[in-house]
């Protein structure tokens, strides 16, 4: 995927995976938050992606000088740039796909959870002005923590009356990214053809990678695995501590959500077999909200894939990662409920 921003015959490069040109449907996609260190680089990404038709761009300040920067762009979708509350509605209204990277991110010393009490408040108000003005978009939330932000959201639409849960989806596409690209490093394959599924939460222990489940396959010693596990737990504590307190994980960011933003769209549009990981509302656990391998289709979400054989690790791993990612999940939801 993304392989058009490498290419000069990018946008025919897709188009001619899925469709023909004259066959792509209109699509309207919303980014809240799009002045952001996440919202820029993904407005970009979805400006250069084919299947977006109309590109939305919202944020409390300087959106007009973003959506004016990248309207200038020579792909099919027009862009339009909102600030304000007052503009909310009108981004929204029509919207196929709303990705929410809004909020402040995480700086050093700070975990997940520290990022709570604000960008809860934040999405809060995002996720009612959806409900409002566009109930049946397909709703990508990466706004942290999102272990308990998805929960947020899912509060608030049912107390609008318009939940769908198969339309609310946390993106944890940036676990798999860095799943692949390490494991791809110690096993010494290429990263293109390496797939590897993270299944759980998105923050710290509660991030489990099935490395037993990769492929291609490579027989790495079990210190490796649990290196590697390690390694992308702490991912996004990696980029802050080297960033030095001038940002998080921004850029890889903009690109997962924009991987996982196409695989919606995709599916949207009918193509067969988009499969990828997200923070769903699921019976494949005890818990109300897990990660794992999706099918996605013309609803949203078509089937949650189970986890699939598990090696003793994992599952040890498994049954750790549960008590945090439980009361991350209640934390959002007393959040949406009584504040």
């Amino acid at each position: 995927m993304f392989r058009y921003v490498a290419r000069s015959a990018a946008g025919k490069h897709l188009l001619r995976r899925g469709f023909s040109t004259e066959s792509v449907p209109h699509r309207k996609v919303a980014v809240l938050g799009a002045a952001g260190g996440i919202g820029q680089p993904l407005a970009l990404l979805m400006k250069l992606n084919p299947l977006v038709s109309q590109l939305a761009l919202y944020d409390i300040a300087n959106t007009p000088g973003v959506a004016a920067d990248v309207s200038h762009i020579n792909t099919r979708s027009e862009v339009a740039g909102y600030v304000g509350e007052e503009q909310l509605g009108k981004a929204l209204e029509g919207c196929d796909v709303v990705i929410i990277p809004a909020g402040v991110p995480r700086k050093p010393g700070m975990t997940r959870d520290d990022l709570f009490n604000i960008n809860a408040g934040i999405v809060k108000g995002l996720c009612t002005a959806i409900s409002k003005y566009c109930p049946n978009a397909l709703v990508n939330m990466i706004s942290n923590p999102v272990n308990s932000t998805v929960p947020i959201a899912a509060e608030v639409f049912k107390k609008a009356g318009t939940y769908n849960e198969r339309k609310l989806f946390g993106v944890t596409t940036l676990d798999v990214v860095r799943a692949k690209t390490f494991y791809a490093g110690k096993a010494k394959v290429n990263v293109a053809d390496v797939n590897v599924p993270v299944v759980g939460g998105h923050a710290g222990i509660t991030i489990l990678p099935l490395f037993s489940q990769a492929t291609p396959k490579a027989n790495l010693a079990e210190e490796d695995i649990k290196a590697l596990t390690k390694r992308t737990q702490d991912g996004g504590t990696e980029v802050v501590e080297a960033k030095a307190g001038k940002g998080s994980a921004t850029l890889s960011m903009a690109y997962a959500g924009a991987i996982f933003a196409d695989a919606c769209l995709k599916g949207l549009n009918g193509v067969p077999d988009v499969v990828e990981c997200s923070f769903v509302q699921s019976t494949v656990t005890e818990l109300p909200f897990f990660a794992c391998k999706v099918r996605l289709g013309k609803n949203g979400v078509e089937e949650v894939l189970g986890l699939g054989p598990l090696s003793d690790y994992e599952k040890e791993g498994l049954e750790s990662l549960k008590p945090e990612l439980k009361a991350s999940i209640e934390k959002g939801i007393k959040f949406a409920n009584h504040s």
